[in-house]
């Protein structure tokens, strides 16, 4: 609850658009947060844009690895 909050908040404070942005596991969070939002806070609120990609490092022992991002913009009418 604590990233839906942040989401209300932003749009409390006058913004039009909220950006949220998850990596890995908690990408199922980001798109939790987007739907609580939406259905018991703002149910006017519509989802923008959805980007989904992969960030590649290199892990502590050296080793290149991906991770799956996500990138989802919504905002109030």
């Amino acid at each position: 609850m604590n990233y839906v909050l942040a989401v209300v908040t932003q749009f409390n404070q006058g913004h039009e658009q909220v950006n949220v942005k998850a990596r890995g596991q908690s990408i199922s969070r980001a798109v939790d947060v987007t739907q609580i939002a939406k259905s018991r806070f703002y149910p006017e609120m519509r989802v923008e844009n959805v980007e989904l990609g992969t960030e590649s490092f290199t892990d502590e022992s050296g080793r290149p690895s991906k991770v799956s991002t996500i990138h989802i913009t919504v905002a109030k009418q």
